[in-house]
């Protein structure tokens, strides 16, 4: 089969995009697939032929994630020229010419419904879910209000943070509080303020990444995580980091984490999680796979975090270690999420 990776583009989780999309690229050509890694972003640039990058060898420096997130005004820089475009140039051409994009991409113009829907319009079938899921569970405030029937989340507003209202909010939010974009992954930006300081810290740098900003009862207890594959829950894992909690460089740092799975709590609690998660996939309208994150209490209460429509498949991610759990190699998952995704599409999903 002829696989196009999409990988990278222009949001603060280009360089963990690169990273799955290496190990994605490496896995699938190992199984005999003629399989090419594309930057969304640089798209051909320097490239005499777009088939040259079937058989390029993939950067080794795409394979390691650095601890801090890129530079999003460096990344555009080297690209030059005034193009305001979030997609290279020959990129959608390469994707007409493949069998099926694998979708690697995280965060903003990749995982938020855009992609997705330019794909549709031009007919490429492409991995995970399709573009009204994708849009909706990139929301995580639209996503709370509508599987709050289904699924105990933690109190929340959403609020816009500006230069003229930070002061309101400093006086009108009491810590201990979670403070996240509405819209990104990979914990960038998401901030556990337990006092006026880290609240004010925390709400600046929000501003900085988009201005409208969740604002989440802090709950206290273990992080667990489940994978939906097609129709069933993965195992579920346990997410203890050694310092701190969950954050960007906790996630992506080997051994910065322990992970456990699966993960060590009642069977009728992991059920109970399984269920949960894969009811929110259902209700979003997602398909495909997705990984559900969740805080469990003490007194063994699951409280649902948000759903990820396009989870990192890097050598510390989750999803893989789940499938691994459940007897599925990663190149047999890739394999499995490609299966899928060219049956979904069929169905005009």
């Amino acid at each position: 089969m002829k696989i196009l990776v999409l990988a990278g583009g222009l949001s603060p989780e280009r360089n963990v995009s690169l990273s799955s999309g290496a190990m994605v690229c490496q896995a699938l050509r190992n199984r005999g697939h003629q399989v090419a890694l594309m930057d969304l972003f640089f798209g051909l640039d320097g490239a005499l032929n777009g088939e040259n990058l079937y058989v390029a060898p993939i950067p080794d420096a795409y394979k390691r994630v650095a601890r801090e997130a890129p530079d999003l005004e460096q990344i555009r820089a080297k690209r030059g020229g005034n193009d305001s475009s979030m997609i290279g140039s020959g990129v959608f051409q390469m994707c007409a010419g493949a069998d099926v994009v694998y979708l690697a991409l995280h965060g903003t113009c990749g995982e938020d419904g855009r992609i997705q829907a330019a794909l549709d319009l031009l007919g490429v079938p492409y991995t995970g879910s399709g573009c009204l899921g994708s849009a909706i569970a990139m929301d995580k405030d639209l996503t709370k209000r509508l599987v709050s029937g289904i699924a105990k989340t933690p109190d929340w507003e959403t609020v816009t943070v500006t230069q003229e209202n930070i002061e309101q909010l400093l006086e009108r939010i009491k810590p201990p509080v979670v403070v996240k974009p509405i819209a990104s992954g990979s914990s960038v930006g998401v901030h556990i303020a337990k006092n006026r300081a880290e609240l004010q810290s925390a709400l600046e740098e929000n501003m900085r990444l988009g201005s409208r900003t969740v604002i989440e009862e802090y709950i206290k207890g273990r992080e667990v995580s489940v994978a939906v594959l097609e129709d069933r829950a993965l195992p579920a894992i346990e997410i203890i980091p050694k310092d701190g909690f969950y954050n960007y460089s906790n996630k992506y740092q080997p051994g910065a984490t322990h992970e456990v799975c699966p993960a060590r709590i009642p069977k009728e609690l992991e059920k109970t999680v399984g269920d949960t998660a894969l009811a929110v996939f259902q209700a979003i309208g997602l398909s495909v796979y997705a990984r559900a994150d969740f805080i469990i209490t003490p007194e063994g209460v699951p409280y649902f975090l948000e759903i990820n429509t396009l989870p990192g498949m890097t050598p510390t991610s989750l999803v893989p270690q789940e499938a691994a759990a459940a007897g599925i190699d990663y190149g047999k998952l890739c394999e499995t999420i490609i299966q899928i995704s060219l049956e979904v599409r069929k169905g005009g999903l």
